[in-house]
């Protein structure tokens, strides 16, 4: 159970780098610093844009439009702090 439990973590680990990797993209491409038009970085943008749209999808329609401001990253990073915060208090169970 230790190791699926490690596993998780794992996956919750590379979520984490990926929205963090895409949010950062997509204040470069706002400030124009980062252009889509190069075939690697629209590679990177779009990639990230499918792997993590499923997780964004569901929140944009819950969430109140705001303008330019886009809170779905901060509720998705949130979630991943409070799952790895519920594996870590609740291990000593699975064993």
């Amino acid at each position: 159970m230790q190791s699926l439990l490690m596993i998780i973590n794992l996956v919750l680990n590379v979520v984490w780098f990926f929205v963090i990797a895409h949010v950062i993209m997509s204040w470069l491409i706002s400030f124009q610093v980062l252009n889509v038009r190069q075939q690697f970085v629209a590679q990177i943008w779009y990639g990230l844009n499918r792997v993590l749209e499923p997780l964004y999808a569901p929140l944009r329609r819950i969430l109140p439009p705001m303008g330019g401001l886009v809170l779905a990253p901060l509720i998705v990073l949130l979630g991943i702090m409070a799952l790895r915060i519920l594996i870590a208090n609740n291990i000593q169970y699975f064993y």
